[in-house]
């Protein structure tokens, strides 16, 4: 199972960049149900997910390059790339308010970064933040994946997230694939 709220960023944190990253390109064979290929590094696999938003099943299965390339000539839409920025969640909380330079801010918000981190059980939670590139240039999103919806629905997310767009779809990479030329979900 696959339970995650995703983020809208306007504005990341300024040392995001320095963050370890994977580079992604991913295309659709299908969008109902999803069965999307992807690439990841050096990795290839397919994957099938349910219907849902906060939660769905979710299957991989690893591809070989060649199989993979194979695929992506069958695929509907546009391939999406982009770059998936890996951090603890721990310290997403402290990143609240960073300036560009990314030291930290005050000691209030390192405190109320702590207080938020603990009650999210953040400590073994990752946000990916996916920036995108191509077609999709400067649409920043950020994604944390939980054990279980209870969790996930407590959620209270870092201060530089921006809107959930978990419950509305409108952001889901199938969407984006399959979106008009200009772009805009």
């Amino acid at each position: 199972m696959e339970i995650e709220r995703k983020y809208l960023i306007d504005t990341p944190p300024g040392d995001y960049r320095s963050w370890p990253f994977h580079q992604i390109e991913q295309a659709y064979l299908c969008t109902a149900p999803t069965v999307r290929i992807r690439r990841e590094d050096d990795s290839y696999y397919m994957t099938y997910k349910s219907a849902g938003l906060l939660a769905r099943e979710e299957y991989n299965l690893p591809l070989t390059k060649e199989a993979y390339v194979h695929l992506l000539a069958k695929t509907d839409g546009r391939v999406l790339t982009k770059k998936r920025y890996l951090l603890p969640l721990r310290e997403a909380y402290g990143r609240a308010g960073a300036p560009a330079d990314g030291t930290a801010s005050s000691a209030a918000a390192h405190d109320a970064a702590n207080t938020a981190a603990s009650s999210a059980n953040a400590a073994d939670l990752t946000v990916e933040m996916d920036v995108f590139e191509g077609v999709y240039e400067g649409l920043i999103l950020a994604e944390v994946e939980f054990p279980d919806e209870e969790t996930a629905l407590s959620f209270k997310p870092p201060e530089w997230f921006g809107r959930d767009v978990t419950f509305t779809g409108e952001y889901s990479n199938s969407r984006l694939a399959m979106a008009s030329p200009s772009g805009t979900p």
